[in-house]
């Protein structure tokens, strides 16, 4: 439920706008609301960290609007806070007005939900399906260079689940849409909240089952199959890419002693 905030309130503050994150001095602010101006806006309890209250804050801040992505090397579980905190506003900022019957919505008290008092729909943030999937051949890993990464990282493949499909029918589609090549044995690995802009991740490992890597230009600049000694730039630390980049390793280097 929103609150005001008073100038007593303390404890971590997760302020987000338009899919940015307040970063005063590159971290998460943490503090007294009144020695860091938040005395008097209208802010939520949205979790605990460090036995400390988490409260989440819907506005712009005049400086130090930045990416989620500046926490992606700090603990975990506060990154998925903060990812949290982002996603819900950002709900709430989409859905001020009924997609039914256009009259306006109020939050609810008990849920995190947003609730039309005219015609009673209920909307709950929405979460968007993807799938990962790190792929060997032998001692090698498949890696790409995506067209939306445009700083020279490597990572592995990844998209978006379709409507009525299973995940293991995005991840054959995705990896014959975006590579050209077919895999087998697949397996589940481990699953990320991935809140840019509201994704969850699910993430898989596979062998290469055959055909050779003919790209989509649209999705891939480059795709390479590289040695687990000889590896491009890869993803940071603290990402299920990195994870499953690591853990193809672990197996291509057993496989080649």
């Amino acid at each position: 439920m929103e609150l005001e905030i008073s100038s007593v309130d303390a404890g971590w503050w997760i302020v987000s706008h338009e899919q940015k994150l307040w970063l005063p001095k590159g971290q998460l602010p943490y503090g007294n609301a009144q020695d860091l101006g938040l005395a008097g806006s209208k802010g939520a309890l949205i979790g605990e960290w460090q036995g400390e209250p988490v409260r989440l804050i819907s506005e712009n801040r005049p400086e130090g609007m930045a990416s989620l992505r500046q926490l992606l090397d700090q603990d975990p579980a506060l990154f998925q806070l903060a990812g949290r905190g982002i996603q819900l506003a950002e709900f709430y900022r989409s859905h001020q007005w009924c997609g039914y019957c256009g009259h306006a919505m109020h939050r609810s008290k008990t849920e995190w939900a947003c609730l039309c008092g005219h015609c009673r729909q209920r909307y709950y943030p929405q979460i968007a399906p993807c799938i990962i999937v790190a792929i060997r051949r032998g001692d090698e890993i498949l890696l790409a260079q995506h067209t939306r990464h445009r700083n020279g990282i490597y990572t592995v493949l990844a998209g978006f689940v379709e409507v009525g499909e299973t995940l293991e029918q995005t991840v054959a589609r995705e990896v014959m849409e975006e590579s050209g090549i077919k895999v087998k044995n697949l397996r589940y690995v481990s699953s990320q909240p991935w809140p840019f802009p509201q994704s969850l991740m699910m993430a898989f490992m596979a062998d290469y089952d055959s055909g050779e890597i003919n790209i989509d230009p649209k999705e891939l600049l480059d795709a390479n199959w590289y040695r687990y000694d000889a590896l491009p730039q890869l993803p940071p630390a603290g990402t299920v890419a990195r994870r499953l980049i690591e853990d193809t390793v672990a197996l291509c280097r057993a496989a080649a002693e």
